[in-house]
């Protein structure tokens, strides 16, 4: 048994201990690949929110409970004889210096586009190396490894991001303007006409919003969570004014609730 020194590798017995078929724990045994992938991505999310809470206490043990996870597929992949965690830091070890030669190696990046352009390059390599061994109708699109699981938005903004580097982009924003129009009318055509064909213009104007969000530099996953939270402030508030008042919630007019919503965001601005 190994010290209370903490440590990887106290980490990785715990681990092994957890799976062991005599002694372990019984959920952790009956654990797979694919059983556990809900798990991690949660625990990212819980990391996401600690740091937007700037609950850095938390966050200590979240990061704890996200390494975990990468343990846990480690242990996985070493019972099934795939690959164990020396492998998985051996392959990002790899993979940063490789992909960071202005800092590893004579290479010169000095602004934040030709790093992020050189980036891109080195995932393509890594594609094209992938398609070496395929014929033409295997090989992998421009797009192939996109995370099929990522949040929509995280996903449409990577989709524009590798179509922009191979040259498929607005030339500027006022394009992207333009763009956003003509979907914002298309919605209005199919408003009250067809639904299934609103719906699909609906996810047409949310791609260009994002390609918006995109050319201005922000990440709209971020940028909605925070409209998010921010909604959710001024609604508690206004639900705690209607509280102070003498009728129930669904008794007030929306008129009224909007003079609850102005009056809210006018103490914000104190």
């Amino acid at each position: 048994m190994l010290n209370d020194k903490s440590s990887i590798e106290k980490l990785r017995w715990i681990m092994a201990q957890l799976r062991d078929p005599e002694n372990g724990c019984p959920w952790d045994i009956k654990q797979t690949f694919s059983s556990i992938v809900s798990h991690t991505i949660e625990e990212a999310y819980e990391v996401a929110d600690a740091i937007e809470q700037q609950d850095y206490v938390e966050l200590k043990k979240e990061l704890g409970d996200l390494l975990f996870q990468v343990i846990f597929y480690s242990q996985l992949g070493e019972e099934e004889k795939l690959f164990g965690f020396d492998d998985v830091v051996e392959a990002v070890c790899e993979k940063l210096i490789r992909r960071h030669p202005h800092v590893f190696s004579d290479a010169s990046l000095s602004t934040g586009a030709e790093i992020k352009a050189n980036w891109e390059n080195e995932k393509a390599k890594e594609r094209e190396l992938k398609n070496n061994t395929k014929n033409d109708e295997e090989r992998l699109s421009i797009l192939a490894d996109i995370p099929k699981n990522l949040p929509a938005l995280s996903q449409a903004a990577k989709i524009q991001k590798r179509c922009s580097h191979v040259g498929f982009d607005w030339d500027n924003v006022d394009d992207v303007f333009a763009k956003i129009e003509e979907e914002v009318q298309e919605v209005k055509a199919e408003l009250h006409r067809d639904q299934m064909a609103l719906s699909e213009e609906l996810g047409d104007l949310l791609f260009a919003v994002v390609n918006l969000c995109r050319h201005a530099k922000e990440d709209p996953e971020t940028i909605l969570r925070k409209a998010n939270q921010k909604f959710t402030k001024r609604f508690q508030s206004v639900e705690s004014k209607v509280n102070q008042s003498s009728k129930a919630f669904t008794d007030h007019k929306l008129d009224e609730l909007e003079v609850y919503w102005q009056e809210v965001k006018q103490e914000e601005s104190k």
